[in-house]
């Protein structure tokens, strides 16, 4: 059975504040925040409210192209334009952001106006985020981390979902 790490509200808050206080104090404001579905849309909710910024999103968890791969198309295109910072509870493996930019690419993206900020970085993920919260290592770290959002879920749920890549977690 793996590890179950609860990512409390407060430090939730505190990194929603960390990562508002980052893009002030940067020269790159994004446009807008987009939320990654499923992790990443209740960050990119509290981000959006802390920044003003506004939020869209794309349900990358469905699988569904209507919800993802439609919508990075517009993305892309928009960020022909604008700015856009791709929010998501986790950096892990790298999958979704590899995703992400790849899809944008193909659709004729401008990179220049994508970043990616997540609450947990993984250090040996094949992919770097631009703002992170907290970094772990995988290698030493197996733990899964159950945010805040997810503390609602059932433990088997909770237990399953954390078993659907085995070599994330100890």
């Amino acid at each position: 059975m793996p590890t179950l790490t609860p990512v409390d509200q407060p430090e939730f808050l505190t990194a929603v504040h960390y990562f508002a206080a980052r893009i002030r104090e940067s020269d790159w404001a994004p446009d807008f925040i987009i939320g990654l579905g499923r992790g990443g849309l209740t960050p990119a909710v509290y981000l959006s409210h802390a920044t003003g910024v506004p939020m869209l999103s794309v349900d990358h968890s469905s699988h569904l192209p209507d919800f993802a791969a439609e919508l990075l198309v517009k993305l892309a295109i928009r960020s022909m334009t604008d700015r856009l910072l791709f929010v998501d509870d986790i950096n892990d493996s790298g999958g979704t952001i590899t995703h992400v930019k790849a899809a944008l690419a193909e659709a004729g993206g401008n990179p220049d106006n994508v970043r990616f900020a997540t609450l947990i970085d993984n250090v040996v993920s094949a992919e770097r985020v631009d703002y992170r919260f907290r970094t772990i290592d995988r290698g030493v770290n197996k733990d899964w981390f159950v945010f805040p959002w997810e503390q609602v879920s059932p433990v088997d749920k909770v237990i399953e979902d954390s078993g659907v890549v085995p070599a994330r977690i100890a």
